[in-house]
């Protein structure tokens, strides 16, 4: 019997913070149980099997993670334990319990040198050892629970948290010009968005969809960094001088992929999910701040 039907681990995350939201409004008839680091230590693996035998989900969505991706080329063991040693356990755990698992990954498990949208039969290539360190997770997760569901997602944004969208708005309002990359290439996800995504998943496995394995979700629409920028000054009425820089402008320690488009088509074909268009997604983010014009 399982005693707490949903687990969602990184509950102060973004992802984390929209799925308490999504829940509730959902009106749920089953206890989820959000953990974040207090209650379920990700750096000590020896923590899950315990975690598991006194709490039996039935669902486990793990969005808790070692997310500081420059960091993580210094703090490589911390980094590794919890993205992948740490997400093995759970996929251990969960097949031993019965406990059906979303685990989310990442755009960065590609080289970033495509020219058209990666699929999920895309050969990762990870150029950093953030991206690393998720690709061997999705590995050790497949291998000891070939019913888990990764969904990989990149450059989310929320009204919680810190994401691009909040540093954006506040560089804004303190500088007259700032300079942000425009030779990186993705989709914005909106973790609410992303949120509905997993909570639609979980009840179609309830009415006994099977579909698993990997899946890509982000909104709708491709850009760059820079134009981002320029669509939340443009949404957010801010004066501010936005330009063009190349990434080679802003070193940072962990190299970023160059195009991390996905195709979100499985999703959608697969779990009826459809991708919202970026632009919709960043205007209710920024409603929800306060911030629209």
């Amino acid at each position: 019997m399982h005693s707490s039907p949903i687990i969602v681990t990184g509950s102060n995350g973004q992802l984390g913070q929209e799925l308490r939201d999504v829940f509730s409004e959902a009106g749920m008839d089953f206890p989820v149980l959000f953990v974040g680091r207090d209650e379920l230590d990700l750096s000590q693996p020896a923590s899950i099997e315990p975690f598991f035998a006194k709490h039996q989900p039935a669902y486990f969505i793990h969005g808790g993670a070692y997310t500081a991706v420059d960091k993580a080329e210094q703090e490589k063991e911390l980094a590794y334990t919890i993205n992948a040693e740490t997400s093995g356990e759970i996929a251990k755990c969960c097949s031993l319990y019965g406990t059906r698992l979303v685990y989310i990954s990442t755009d960065y498990v590609f080289n970033g040198n495509g020219m058209a949208p990666y699929t999920t039969d895309t050969p990762c290539d990870p150029v950093n050892y953030y991206g690393y360190t998720k690709w061997k997770g999705e590995q050790l997760i497949l291998a000891a629970d070939p019913s888990a569901l990764i969904i990989r997602t990149s450059w989310v944004f929320s009204a919680y948290g810190n994401n691009f969208v909040k540093t954006m708005l506040r560089l804004m309002k303190e500088r007259e010009t700032i300079r942000v990359v425009n030779d990186q290439r993705g989709c914005p996800t909106y973790a609410a968005d992303l949120a509905n995504a997993i909570v639609t998943i979980v009840l179609a496995w309830q009415q006994g969809n099977t579909h698993s394995g990997i899946y890509h979700y982000s909104n709708a629409g491709d850009i760059t960094w820079h134009e981002f920028a320029l669509a939340i000054q443009e949404e957010a009425g801010l004066a501010c001088r936005v330009e063009p820089i190349p990434s080679s402008a802003y070193p940072t320690p962990a190299r970023r992929p160059g195009y991390s488009v996905m195709d979100t088509q499985k999703i959608t074909a697969d779990f009826g999910v459809q991708s919202l268009p970026w632009k919709a997604a960043l205007r209710d983010c920024l409603q929800r701040l306060g911030e629209m014009e």
